[in-house]
């Protein structure tokens, strides 16, 4: 139990009071030795006789009797137009109720949030067992920059405006089994530069032992366009695509870039866009070679894979 931070006694201190009584001391001494006045003395010792597991616990203070408590009729009424999606000022209207009185009575019924009527689904994890089994690609958006920004030095006057002078592209690679990364900083996120990129990603997760059967992607036109389809039949690999407006389906390729902005773009200021490019590849390096993962239980991307081919290195 929780007992309040100006209580006097404990149910433990309240038994030894009682006990007291029972054993001589008077009520005017075991209440002073207790800290607490006759009347309260008397009353622990009142609920000490009746006996019960709990006659040293506090009782609630709600009142035993509630006559004007919502009847489950109306509460009931109250539920059923909260989950036709109703708000709370509107169950009041229709029903002619308070509205302080709908609000607790939907708190008290766990829908105080129209959002607690649509709960995620449960996230399903998943992982491959072999390296070039599944493939994740995604791209994202960057703003360019010509000199440290607001981000790093705070607005107000003299900070250096970045807004307007265009874009970059991060084009992101990852394995699903060994999480092992291939990035590219390019101009665009059209057909030519996405379909490009795959060819290179491939071509470089071949020389590092890694055939690619399956590529994960959105919905994104360029992956949707003829030359991206080309492009995955010569490969030999199958085209996988994501589940409209979730974004979770291809999870492992959102984390990475997550990990990049915080590490690598936003990890310390840029005076440039292609001082930021140059950085791209030698963190990518790093992330692949020394960056315990903990998605692979601390291995690097690079053991993970050698361990998953059953390579020594």
């Amino acid at each position: 139990m929780n007992v309040h931070k100006n209580a006097r006694l404990t149910p433990s201190g309240r038994a030894l009071l009682a006990e007291r009584i029972e054993a001589g001391w008077s009520a005017r001494s075991a209440a002073a030795a207790a800290g607490v006045s006759v009347r309260t003395a008397r009353k622990w010792l009142g609920r000490h006789r009746l006996g019960g597991e709990r006659r040293h616990h506090d009782r609630s203070s709600a009142p035993r009797r509630c006559p004007r408590r919502t009847e489950p009729r109306r509460m009931a009424e109250i539920e059923a137009l909260r989950r036709q999606r109703l708000t709370g000022p509107q169950i009041a209207r229709t029903l002619g109720m308070a509205r302080s009185t709908v609000g607790l009575i939907l708190r008290r019924l766990g829908l105080g949030r129209l959002a607690l009527l649509d709960p995620k689904p449960p996230v399903v994890r998943y992982e491959r067992d072999r390296p070039g089994e599944m493939i994740h690609l995604d791209i994202k958006k960057l703003g360019r920059i010509n000199g440290v920004g607001h981000r790093f030095t705070g607005r107000g006057p003299g900070t250096h405006g970045n807004k307007g002078i265009g874009w970059d592209f991060l084009h992101v690679c990852v394995d699903d089994a060994s999480r092992l990364a291939y990035t590219e900083i390019l101009p665009s996120e059209g057909q030519r530069d996405a379909t490009a990129f795959l060819q290179r990603a491939t071509a470089w997760l071949a020389d590092h032992g890694v055939a690619v059967e399956r590529v994960m992607t959105d919905n994104g036109s360029a992956y949707r366009s003829k030359l991206f389809a080309a492009a995955l039949r010569q490969a030999g690999a199958r085209h996988v695509r994501t589940r409209p407006y979730t974004p979770r389906t291809n999870g492992k390729a959102e984390r990475f870039i997550q990990t990049s902005l915080r590490e690598w773009a936003y990890a310390r200021p840029y005076a440039s866009s292609d001082e930021r490019t140059a950085a791209i590849k030698p963190w990518t390096n790093d992330y692949n070679l020394s960056r315990p993962h903990s998605g692979i239980k601390g291995l690097t991307p690079w053991a993970r894979v050698n361990n998953l081919l059953g390579n020594d290195s």
